[in-house]
């Protein structure tokens, strides 16, 4: 499966705050590999995990989704 945009910025985001995927896993309290899935465009996070990630990278849910906004 190709890389989305959502999938894009989430690999940008991480390593823009310098965070390992093993961090940002243990923040959100997600396994690795579901955030490695989400960063490789093969599975959507929930709106509840999409929330926590927006927060945590201090952009909105609109952004990550891929709105131009």
């Amino acid at each position: 499966m190709t890389k989305n945009l959502l999938s894009i910025r989430l690999i940008y985001l991480r390593k823009q705050k310098g965070y390992t995927q093993y961090e940002v896993s243990e923040i959100l309290n997600i396994s690795r590999s579901a955030l490695s899935k989400y960063e490789k465009g093969r599975r959507i996070p929930k709106i509840e995990t999409i929330m926590q990630l927006a927060r945590l990278y201090d952009v909105s849910c609109d952004y990550l989704l891929c709105s131009d906004i």
